[in-house]
């Protein structure tokens, strides 16, 4: 019996050398904008020698366009990318009006950004130019479907083919589970390559067979996820070959390590700093997953059949994988604490709604195993017939509710972390006011409720400086039944007027208003209506 637990300290060892090994991970990160010149709702008075849009984090471009005033929308093709910014050369003739500069780019954590600038030269067109959305709700289903088909493979798959030579000692109880597993995971793979190319230019589903869309994939962070996990699902079938038997064992680590590894290359949880503890994490959580739900299938395989063979792998799992889930538990909490921040935002984001039902959905599959590893797993190991039935359809039900988490983490794809909500809601808000006797740059920063500051730079009409006497803020939300809001500027020195501390208490479209004293005898008011997020 002593032989049926050589197999623990070299899985013990093999744990602590995948933390060690994932400490080696670099940085990416996560993407918004930060600057647009001209800015949303700018009036300029002559057409911009370059268009420019900065960014919180390092950016690829995929799509940049420029809707004339007459609805002709225009590629932009010429552009430079220095650091975070991205410099874009305009069309050689501007004619006065309206314009929408849309932008769509790619992050480092693999996830595409879109977004788009309204600006006016000279004046604003009586009519702003429409931008055409494409439905993207196809491209993000089957993304949602190539997601949890890439997550099969990869747990059940390579986590089947892993527990085959470590808890099986090289059987094929099983095997064929982990072999379908493998299949889905590598169309789910290869599809999702496409898909995200899809999704990085915003093309609909007709052109999934575009060239240009698969390229714009590959090009992605997400299309390294893409190449690793190929090479691992390929590198698990090569492990079970007959031939390659003597290896599987480290062939088996070696599929293992490069599934992990390749979730720990793309996606938002990925991409969050600090780079030496997220990456890790991802990694670990990833490893110790597949270890774990890669045994579940052969095991119920194996318990229906019997016999000493059977029982050794109970036995060897039920004693490793409390080390496994516990630092896949430890992982998680790093991942979610750093993502979520703030314990409110489970309850008012998305990204937070998901991660309350993947952890209910947690919390029942942990039950379960600790009903099958304190109550069963004895009962089995001494051959009782009833445990063994039990013990085999708690562990189909096991598969059923990890199938279950897969679906729900899935839609994390689609719903950015609150991390990047936050970066994205520190953002300022504008406005450009143009009036007959003055006009105004107006920024607030942030530009979301609670406390801002409020700046403006106030021109003559043919945007010369206006030195006025005084200034005042006023903000009212009739909407909302909010009374006026007034505050005297005070000048900071930068040529502009500026309020601090003003507190904005609720979201939605505010009216600004600027009194301007230019002279004893003229006082000019400039209103308008901007939109300020939660």
């Amino acid at each position: 019996m002593k032989n049926s637990f050589r197999g623990v300290p070299a899985l013990r060892a093999l744990l602590t050398g995948i933390v060690w090994l994932c400490l080696a991970s670099v940085a990416m990160a996560h993407a918004s904008l930060t600057a647009a010149e001209p800015a949303d709702g700018a009036v300029v008075q002559a057409a911009p020698q370059r268009f420019t849009l900065s960014f919180s984090e390092p950016v690829s471009p995929l799509a940049i366009t420029l809707v004339r005033p007459d609805g002709q929308s225009v590629s932009l093709d010429s552009f430079v990318l220095r650091d975070r910014t991205l410099e874009i050369e305009p069309p050689k003739t501007l004619v006065p009006g309206t314009y929408v500069l849309s932008w769509r780019v790619v992050s480092e954590d693999g996830h595409p950004v879109a977004g788009s600038a309204v600006f006016s030269i000279g004046a604003p067109s009586s009519t702003a130019p429409a931008v055409t959305e494409v439905d993207d709700w196809p491209v993000r289903i089957a993304l949602w479907f190539a997601k949890v088909a890439l997550y099969a493979g990869l747990f059940f798959g390579i986590g089947g083919v892993f527990a085959s030579f470590w808890f099986f000692r090289g059987s094929d109880r099983g095997r064929a589970w982990s072999h379908l597993m493998l299949g889905c995971g590598l169309a789910g793979t290869l599809l999702s390559a496409g898909l995200q190319g899809l999704d990085a230019l915003g093309a609909p589903l007709s052109r999934f067979f575009d060239g240009a869309v698969w390229s714009a994939g590959l090009n992605t962070s997400f299309g390294r996820t893409v190449i690793v996990m190929t090479a691992a699902i390929l590198l698990a079938a090569l492990a079970v070959a007959p031939r390659m038997k003597r290896w599987g064992h480290w062939l088996a680590c070696a599929t293992l390590l490069a599934g992990a590894g390749a979730l720990a290359l793309s996606g938002h949880a990925s991409a969050a700093p600090p780079q030496w503890l997220t990456r890790p994490s991802v990694f670990l959580h990833a490893a110790t997953i597949a270890i774990w739900i890669g045994a579940l299938l052969p095991l119920a395989v194996a318990m229906r059949s019997g016999g000493p063979e059977a029982e050794e792998a109970l036995r060897l799992f039920s004693r490793f994988i409390p080390y496994a889930v516990a630092v896949l538990v430890l992982a998680g909490l790093v991942l979610a604490v750093i993502q979520v921040e703030h314990p409110a935002a489970l309850v008012e984001t998305a990204y937070g709604n998901v991660l309350l039902a993947k952890t209910g959905l947690l919390l029942v599959l942990f039950a379960l195993v600790a009903v099958n590893r304190w109550l069963l797993t004895k009962p089995v190991l001494v051959g009782e017939t009833t445990a063994i039935r039990r013990l085999s359809r708690a562990i189909v039900v096991e598969t059923v509710l990890v199938l279950a988490i897969f679906a729900v983490a899935a839609t994390w794809r689609f719903t950015p972390p609150p991390r990047a909500l936050a970066i994205a809601a520190a953002q300022p808000a504008s406005i450009h006011i143009h009036t007959d006797k003055a006009m105004a740059e107006v920024t607030i920063s942030p530009g979301r409720t609670g406390p801002v500051t409020v700046s403006a730079v106030i021109m003559t009409t043919d945007f010369g400086a206006l030195d006025a006497r005084e200034v005042a803020f006023v903000f009212f939300n009739p909407a909302a039944g909010v009374e006026p809001i007034r505050r005297k500027a005070f000048k900071p020195g930068d040529g502009t007027w500026q309020v601090d501390g003003l507190v904005l208490p609720l979201p939605g479209t505010w009216t600004v208003r600027l009194d301007v004293l230019i002279s004893d005898y003229e006082l000019a008011r400039l209103q308008g209506e901007l939109a300020i997020r939660p």
